[in-house]
């Protein structure tokens, strides 16, 4: 149950921000980037490299307010930082140690979303309606 409740906690994430509406959605994840590259500051263990993960974090998330791409960017970074945290350093919950590994399993969840531009689950039905409906009308037309 420790590798399929961070899924779901990352669904949630998702379907929670897709009632925030476009641009407002992007730039709050970006926010949001910027937040999780600073979460391990204050006691993560791996002395100024935490600096230097912060400092690469704020400018993703900084490029992330225009960007999806840049946003998805940020929570695979962080990800991987999850990963070097659970192997290495402290982990992000102080009282739990698998936490650092539930965010590192979180984190794509988030990332995969951000990278296909952050659209709700009604935009990607009307998105894929359309490409269908944009299909069968090439073959009826005999366009090739």
């Amino acid at each position: 149950m420790s590798y399929v409740a961070p899924i779901f906690i990352g669904i949630a994430y998702v379907l929670l921000m897709c009632l925030v509406r476009e641009p407002h959605r992007r730039r709050l994840n970006a926010v949001m980037v910027a937040g999780a590259g600073a979460a391990y500051l204050s006691g993560g263990g791996l002395g100024g490299w935490e600096f230097a993960f912060t400092a690469l974090s704020t400018y993703v998330a900084y490029r992330g307010l225009d960007s999806w791409t840049f946003v998805g960017v940020g929570w695979l970074l962080h990800t991987a930082w999850d990963v070097v945290h659970h192997l290495k350093g402290n982990p992000i919950v102080p009282f739990a140690h698998g936490s650092s590994l539930g965010c590192a399993i979180c984190d794509p969840v988030i990332a995969v979303w951000c990278l296909g531009g952050g659209r709700t689950p009604a935009e990607l039905l009307r998105g894929a309606r359309t490409t269908r409906m944009t299909e069968s009308t090439e073959i009826g037309s005999g366009v090739r």
